[in-house]
């Protein structure tokens, strides 16, 4: 992990520690607020059109979401470092078997370059791509509404190139199932 990276990771745990320390001692009473804005900020991109990026892939290959045009794509920013993250991994391999066929494609975007995620890809035995970056991947889920950082951060877009769904956090096998079914 980058300077750059831990050094924002670092401040916005504080924040976040410090905005529920304070929020429980009745001291800050913006927190709620903010966090209800950069939901509403991020559900605004909701059957709006994909922003465009161009991430490498772990050979160092560029690639967008264009390149799966057509599909439902599933765009998941992660990181080794995150637990949670982790546990999502073998849910969505599962579901690209299961729906790829059908239109499907899972994306995972590691917040890492591809040496730093090379072995731990191919260990684990992932089925779908993996784009890189670590200042452009932050820039990059800016882009689909994630202005606080927060890992794992899932955004589904339909076949027609619209963003369809956003979850910040872990997102369950039966919800991310419903909302596949529900494009496909």
């Amino acid at each position: 992990m980058n300077r750059t990276w831990a050094m924002y990771m670092a401040v916005a745990g504080i924040a976040a520690l410090a905005g529920y320390w304070w929020s429980e001692a009745g001291l800050v009473t913006g927190v709620a607020e903010e966090t209800r804005q950069i939901n509403v900020e991020a559900n605004a991109l909701i059957g709006k059109p994909r922003p465009e990026f161009v991430l490498p892939d772990l050979e160092g290959r560029p690639h967008g979401p264009a390149d799966w045009s057509g599909k439902v794509l599933v765009l998941n920013f992660w990181a080794k470092w995150c637990p949670p993250c982790l546990v999502e991994i073998p849910v969505f391999m599962r579901l690209q078997e299961k729906y790829g066929k059908r239109g499907l494609q899972f994306v995972g975007i590691a917040l890492h370059t591809p040496e730093e995620v090379r072995e731990f890809v191919s260990t684990k035995g992932i089925n779908y791509p993996i784009l890189t970056g670590e200042i452009d991947v932050i820039r990059v889920a800016e882009l689909y509404g994630n202005r606080v950082g927060a890992l794992p951060y899932t955004v589904i877009i339909d076949r027609q190139q619209q963003v369809a769904f956003i979850r910040r956090g872990p997102l369950s096998e039966k919800e991310a199932e419903r909302e596949i079914n529900s494009l496909l």
